[in-house]
Parts: structure tokens; sequence; C-alpha cells
């Protein structure tokens, strides 16, 4: 099946950037230093205001862009499994585009509401608390493997590429799904 400008379907791409590692590694360690020490003091920060709507609508928000960027990287992963590389390359943007969306709205959502203490007990609090620690862990973690992962796919470095995305891939997808389901258990405890 042919495309525009001559691709074709299991063709490799063009490089779509230059390869610079090292202005790659400072910027990207920069950006997830950032990021993880914005997420952490902003955390520690409540501004108390009202905004005329309910503020658990980022919360809700966030699980609607973690489900998309779940979907996105599940049709990401079918896609570059059938040689659609550049199918699976605007997916791939598409889910780190909802990811940066996701953390201004996890921002919000925690600057607005604070902290909310779960009330389930026994077991339920047991498996929410184990799912909540490894999803804030990994996702404290994983920002500078997607960029890398990104980074190595957009110079072309396809081998590189492709063997980061084996770590980063599924650790990605199960931050975005334990996101959504951290909101469901959590929601019910929201003021």
């Amino acid at each position: 099946m042919s495309h525009s400008r001559g691709y074709k379907k299991g063709m490799p791409l063009p490089p779509s950037i230059k390869k610079n590692d090292r202005l790659a590694y400072v910027l990207i360690l920069t950006v997830s230093a950032v990021v993880f020490a914005a997420v952490v003091i902003l955390g520690r920060v409540t501004i108390d205001v009202n905004l005329g709507f309910d503020k658990h609508i980022f919360a809700r928000l966030n699980a609607l862009i973690n489900t998309f960027v779940a979907l996105l990287l599940l049709g990401a992963l079918f896609a570059v499994k059938d040689k659609r590389y550049r199918t699976h390359k605007k997916l791939m943007l598409w889910a780190i585009s909802f990811s940066v969306l996701f953390l201004l709205s996890y921002i919000c959502h925690h600057l607005f509401t604070g902290d909310t203490t779960y009330g389930g007990s026994g077991l339920i609090k047991i498996v929410y608390y184990a799912i909540l620690i490894s999803h804030i862990i990994l996702a404290g973690l994983i920002l500078p493997f997607i960029l890398f992962t990104a980074y190595r796919g957009l110079t072309g470095e396809y081998h590189k590429h492709k063997k980061l995305a084996r770590i980063t891939w599924p650790l990605w997808f199960y931050v975005a799904i334990t996101g959504v389901i951290v909101f469901w258990m959590i929601s019910p405890y929201y003021n």
C-alpha cells in the first residue's frame, strides 16, 4: 500500500531531527528534573480559591487523559507491529502531547484541592496503596525514558529506539492504566 510522499508501509522513516546527543542529554535531563521538582514542590502547595466549578474536574480530566494515553500507546504498539511506522510515530507524538496536558491538569488538581485521604479499609486499602505507590514511583521515573525513546526514534536510530521502547512502553502503559485505577478508587472520597 502506497502512502503520500513515496512512503510505503514497512519502510523505515527518515530522521525527523538531527542527532545531537550532548544537547539531547542536557535538555532531556533538565526537563525531567524541572518537571519532577515542579510536581514535588507544587504537590505541597494548595491555593484556596473559588473557581466557580468542582475542582475535582481536573481529576476526572486526568483519568480521561490517562485513558487516551493508554489507547494511543496500544494503537502505536499495534501500528509498529504491523510496520505502519508513520502511524506509530503520529500516535506516539499524540501520547506525548496528551501526557503534557495531563501534567498541567495534574498540577492544577493538586494546587486547588490538596491531598485526599483514601477512606477504604482492610485489603482494599492495601491494594489501593500498593497501586498508588507503584504508580507514583514509576510516574516519577518514566519521563526521561519517554524522552530518550522519542529522541532515538526521531533521529532515526531505530535499533536504540526499539531497545529503549521495550522498557519504556510497558512502564508508561502501566502508569497510564494505574492512573485511571487510582482515580476510580479515590474519587468516592473527594469532598
